[in-house]
C-alpha cells in the first residue's frame, strides 16, 4: 500500500497536468459510471492528498474520493490515449485544446463522488498528517502517549498519524530504539515529539525523492554522488542484519503486519 509521501507526489504532479481544466470522466469497466457522470465535464480545482486519501474538488462542489489501497494504480499518457482495456475504475481526460491528458485508474478500494460532508467525515477519522501545513502534531503526541496499545500498532493507525505504512514505522521505532510491542503509554512524550519530527522529516524526503531512504549513506558506508538501491535504503525493513550492530534482524506481527525490528537495538 502506497505511503503518504506517494499519495502527496500524486496529487502534485497530477494537479499540475490537470488542475484548472474541464475534465471527461468515465469509468469503462462501468462501476464507478454513475459517479463519473455527476462530475463528467467539470472543471477540477484541485487535488487534495490527506494520509492515503486523495480528494478530487470539482467545480460542481462536489468531491471524488480515491483510496488506492493495495492494489489501486494510476496511469498517466500524454498525448492519444490508450484503448481502455480490462477493469478500469476510473479515466480522466483532459477536454479543452490543450496537451491532452489521460490518467487512469485501477483497483482502487475506494472510488467515489459525494457531496463535501462525505470528505469532511473521512478526515474526521484521521489523524494529522505530517505533510499538511494545517497539522496538529499534540493530537498525534497525545494519543501516542495515553494508549496502552503496542507503538507499532499505533504509528500504522491512521487515525494516530495519517500517512505512515509498514516501511516508515518500522524504520522510526529502530530510530527510537523502541521495540514494536511497547506500550504507547511506555513510551515518554520526548519520544512521541521526536517520532512526530521524524515521520515529518521522512515524509518530506520521500516526498522529495520519489522514494523512501531512510538510512544515513555515510553510516552504512554508501559513496556520495551514487543512487542508493531499494535493499540498502532502510535500517531493518526487509534486512536480515542490523547495520549498527551486526545482530539478526527479527520479525513479529504488530496490527496484523509483519514489523522488522533489532533485538539488541530495540530491546524494549
Amino acid at each position: 500500500m502506497p505511503e503518504g509521501h506517494t499519495i502527496h507526489r500524486i496529487a502534485r504532479d497530477h494537479g499540475r497536468l490537470l488542475v484548472g481544466r474541464p475534465i471527461r470522466v468515465s469509468s469503462p469497466q462501468g462501476r464507478f459510471a454513475a459517479d463519473a457522470e455527476r462530475v463528467d465535464g467539470a472543471t477540477l480545482d484541485r487535488i487534495e492528498a490527506y494520509g492515503k486519501h486523495l480528494f478530487y474538488w470539482w467545480s460542481t462542489g462536489e468531491i471524488g474520493h480515491v483510496h488506492l489501497g493495495l492494489f489501486g494504480k494510476y496511469r498517466v499518457t500524454m498525448g492519444e490515449p490508450p484503448e481502455p482495456k480490462g477493469a478500469l475504475r476510473m479515466r480522466l481526460q483532459t477536454a479543452d485544446d490543450g496537451d491532452p491528458v489521460t490518467i487512469d485508474l485501477r483497483g482502487p478500494t475506494a472510488c467515489t463522488v459525494a457531496p463535501p460532508d462525505e470528505r469532511a467525515a473521512i478526515v474526521e477519522r484521521l489523524g494529522p498528517d505530517p505533510l499538511r501545513r494545517d497539522a496538529d502534531p499534540e493530537r498525534a503526541i497525545t494519543r501516542l502517549t495515553r494508549s496502552r496499545r503496542a507503538a507499532g500498532d499505533l504509528l500504522l493507525d491512521q487515525s494516530v498519524i495519517a500517512g505512515l505504512g509498514n516501511i516508515y514505522r518500522a524504520e522510526i521505532l529502530f530510530l527510537h530504539g523502541i521495540h514494536p510491542q511497547r506500550p504507547g503509554t511506555k513510551c515518554t512524550g520526548d519520544e512521541a515529539t521526536s517520532m512526530w519530527d521524524m515521520s515529518v522529516d521522512m515524509l518530506r524526503a520521500g516526498l522529495k525523492a520519489n522514494r523512501i531512504v531512510t538510512v544515513d549513506r555515510d553510516e552504512i558506508g554508501w559513496p556520495r554522488g551514487r543512487r542508493i538501491p531499494r535493499d540498502e535504503a532502510t535500517y531493518v525493513y526487509q534486512r536480515d542484519v542490523c547495520v549498527r550492530c551486526g545482530d539478526g534482524i527479527r520479525t513479529v506481527d504488530v496490527a496484523n503486519r509483519t514489523c522488522y525490528y533489532c533485538p539488541t537495538d530495540q530491546p524494549g
